[in-house]
């Protein structure tokens, strides 16, 4: 089946190269030339992991390309995929000017049949949006051809991402005709061999599935979170509850560690458009609205903790962090806590001393030739010369870490752990003052 995929970001790009893994032929679309250039040379712009493997399978095999031609694009692919970014505006909703202006491009250049796929996650109502931009070109062109828009929420981990892609729980598909299901069946039967996988159902309520997912993620996140604040005050400990309530099966385990907030391209994004999608609609949702305000305030969790250690005066100080992307196994620092504490490190007069596995670049990127930022070469590499250690990912990296080397290189030795890596006994047994979140 031939495929285009607009969009080479996280999404896109796993979606297309695993798309072309099962034997179609993928082209993938993007306007950023420098992004292209990178995917052509052999490189990849994300960091995925087992993602550059599969490209480089599939572009060798033929069945993989990349291009910045929209007209070649819309003319390839019966399927179009729009896999584009819908980054939150000012008020909080998802801004779909990339989702519409490519609907728009393949109205103004399709010459025949298309099933043109909703895969960014978009608001409810997008695909009725979707489906007028694409009529409204049509008509200008004065041609009559007929086109399907379907919801195909992506359901993707970051740092998971081709495995999930490969071995999906389910498959949502919202369609309103018979023949965009049959294509999209026929589109996803390879990966549910095994059992139907395929949810299919109306348009609105696909979309509305995406956000309900990630609002019931967050909403464990932020409960766990604040049930960890909870725990230091009553002098329980966090850990113990969690093995409690998650072995009740109408529970589970997912999802229910406490930590230092939630971040990352979606969480934060979704929750916000959910909530100002229900507002518009005269809804209001409370829950929700407490989620996103505790997910706030538990970023700020591990600086309040570093104030009530050090003071509120920070100067002359220098904390080694420990973890600068929102989750391991990616270089994403959108809404990545490490954002937040390194800011109010710096309002302090503190610096930092930052060691991440993949996302230096990106936080180079992000933080620029701010000189009070330096990066460490290893983990041990950053608490030289420093004061104390703030854990902020939880890298596998950081989990045995030379305690010993820690206590004596430290110049106050103290652990600041936003993830609950360690039984705290282990590095207190070092002699380490070791502050978790929500532990004894």
């Amino acid at each position: 089946m031939k495929v285009t995929v607009v969009g080479t970001g996280y999404v896109g790009l796993v979606s297309g190269a695993c798309l072309a893994e099962m034997g179609n032929d993928v082209l993938c679309l993007d306007v950023d030339p420098q992004k292209i250039r990178i995917l052509k040379d052999g490189g990849i712009p994300i960091h995925e992991p087992g993602l550059d493997k599969v490209v480089e399978r599939n572009v060798a095999a033929g069945r993989l390309h990349f291009t910045t031609d929209v007209e070649e694009a819309v003319r390839f692919g019966t399927i179009q995929f729009i896999a584009v970014g819908t980054p939150p505006d000012e008020d909080g909703s998802a801004d779909l000017k990339y989702v519409l202006a490519a609907a728009r491009n393949i109205g103004r250049l399709m010459t025949d049949y298309k099933v043109v796929v909703d895969k960014s996650t978009v608001p409810v109502g997008t695909a009725d949006k979707v489906r007028a931009a694409i009529a409204e070109e049509l008509q200008a062109r004065g041609v009559d051809v007929n086109f399907s828009v379907v919801s195909n929420p992506e359901f993707l981990k970051e740092g998971a991402a081709v495995e999930d892609f490969m071995k999906p729980d389910r498959i949502v598909v919202g369609a309103d005709d018979d023949q965009a299901i049959y294509l999209m069946r026929a589109l996803y039967a390879p990966f549910q061999r095994n059992h139907d996988k395929l949810v299919v159902m109306d348009v609105r309520s696909a979309e509305l599935t995406k956000y309900a997912a990630n609002a019931m993620l967050a909403t464990r996140i932020s409960f766990m979170n604040e049930l960890a604040l909870l725990a230091e005050r009553l002098g329980a400990d966090i850990e113990l509850v969690r093995q409690g309530i998650g072995s009740d099966p109408r529970i589970g385990y997912h999802f229910l560690y406490a930590g230092c907030g939630y971040g990352g391209s979606c969480f934060p994004k979704d929750v916000k458009a959910l909530i100002k999608t229900a507002a518009d609609a005269g809804q209001g949702l409370k829950v929700l609205q407490a989620v996103e305000d505790a997910n706030d305030t538990q970023k700020l969790v591990l600086v309040d903790k570093i104030v009530k250690r050090f003071g509120e005066d920070l100067s002359g100080m220098k904390f080694a962090l420990w973890g600068l992307a929102f989750k391991p196994n990616t270089d994403d620092m959108r809404e990545a806590t490490s954002r937040v504490v390194v800011a109010e490190l710096f309002k302090r007069g503190a610096v930092v001393a930052a060691y991440d596995p993949v996302a230096m670049d990106e936080a180079k990127r992000i933080f620029g030739d701010e000189v009070r930022l330096s990066y460490a070469t290893n983990p041990m590499h950053a608490i030289e010369g420093a004061d104390a250690l703030v854990i902020v990912t939880e890298w596998k990296e950081f989990r045995s870490p030379d305690f010993e080397r820690i206590q004596r290189v430290l110049k106050s030795p103290v652990i600041f752990d936003g993830r609950n890596l360690y039984d705290p006994k282990l590095p207190r047994s070092f002699g380490l003052e070791y502050l978790p979140i929500g532990r004894p």
